[in-house]
């Protein structure tokens, strides 16, 4: 998978900009604030998912222009292939000349991976940003889990809005069974899905993370439920599901709220035995961090047979060189995107070709 060309106009401080990158690694250097981060973003969104930044698509575009337009020719599942976003108060797409009916659609399409300072949160935050990230992962993937965990939600937000009525209309109180069959078959879908995915992630951040740590730390991942064990099997994880919302039902009411589902479940991240949001060192948290996003882009080659486009924002600089190092030597027959105030450290380790980026621009 490669990105062939990129123009971008009026997203956000990139006025006007066209690359044609290289198909290894890629660094776009400048002083902060000038639009690295902004350059990995316009590619990120090609994945067909939402902003790793920012909730609302209007914040992407430019000060006081109509509408952005990014536009991407790209090589994937053999061929080369154009998309178009068009973002004003939403994001509208097109791939190969063909309207689509939603952004969502680009899904599969294109794959990315992307690692800035922020997804340290994945190890120091509480559950929130691990589902976050197991969710944005499977999008990618499986469609078909994109759409069970929007049917999940959805359910989820109405049973919420049941069990706020049933104070005062007690009658109500015999179709939660129904509602409660219906969110277990979609949770079930959920967690059966992240059961399995976990799995992979904890075998491929094990040794990611014993090279970065010169094979002195374990690390291993667990996915944590809030109603009991399964064997990742959908029928057996929605009776467990069913029953849990059975037994804490006289809880929901009371809290007017759903208190236990794939909502409420984590990933448990240990170091030596030890949770790491806990007990770990800085460089650790770090560490594990960075295993987990290209443990990442493992999976996607092995379920899709197609190399993800790596975006790294600022991550180089804050490492010493050996873990540099082997992360570039890890990233081989992969394009590569690094944003950095100095490419000199990046440069040192591989050849790659630069863009020098000043207030919006492409010097």
């Amino acid at each position: 998978m490669l990105v062939k060309r990129l123009h971008l106009q009026n997203f956000r401080n990139l006025e006007e900009i066209e690359i044609e990158p290289a198909e290894g690694v890629n660094v776009i250097f400048g002083e902060n604030a000038q639009g690295k981060t902004n350059l990995l973003e316009s590619i990120w969104l090609f994945t067909g998912c939402k902003s790793f930044r920012s909730h609302r698509d209007r914040e992407m575009v430019g000060f006081d222009a109509p509408f952005a337009k990014n536009e991407m020719r790209f090589f994937a599942h053999g061929r080369e292939q154009d998309a178009i976003l068009y973002i004003d108060q939403k994001r509208t797409a097109m791939k190969n000349g063909v309207t689509l009916k939603s952004p969502a659609e680009l899904i599969g399409d294109f794959y990315a991976v992307v690692f800035a300072p922020t997804h340290l949160a994945l190890v120091k935050e509480g559950p929130l940003f691990r589902r976050r990230f197991l969710d944005t992962a499977l999008c990618q993937l499986k469609p078909s889990y994109a759409k069970s965990l929007a049917k999940y939600n959805h359910t989820l937000t109405q049973r919420n809005a049941l069990l706020k009525d049933i104070q005062y209309h007690p009658e109500l109180l015999d179709t939660l069974e129904a509602w409660d069959d219906r969110l277990s078959s979609y949770g079930a879908a959920v967690v059966s899905e992240r059961v399995k995915y976990t799995a992979q992630l904890s075998e491929n951040s094990a040794e990611i993370y014993a090279g970065l740590s010169g094979n002195r730390e374990k690390l291993k991942i667990n996915y944590i439920s809030n109603f009991g064990g399964y064997d990742g099997d959908a029928y057996a994880i929605k009776d467990l599901l069913k029953q849990r919302l059975l037994d804490t039902r006289r809880d929901d009411i009371f809290n007017k709220m759903t208190v236990a589902g794939p909502h409420r479940d984590d990933l448990k991240i240990h170091i030596h035995a030890l949770s790491a949001r806990s007990s770990a060192s800085q460089r650790q948290k770090r560490s594990a961090a960075l295993a987990m996003k290209l443990s990442e882009a493992n999976i996607i080659k092995q379920m899709t047979d197609e190399e993800p486009i790596i975006l790294l924002d600022d991550v180089m600089s804050e490492l010493d060189e050996n873990r540099q190092d082997y992360i570039l030597n890890h990233l081989g027959g992969r394009q590569v995107f690094i944003t950095c105030c100095d490419p000199t450290a990046v440069l040192r380790l591989c050849e790659g070709r630069t863009f020098h980026m000043e207030e919006g621009r492409v010097l």
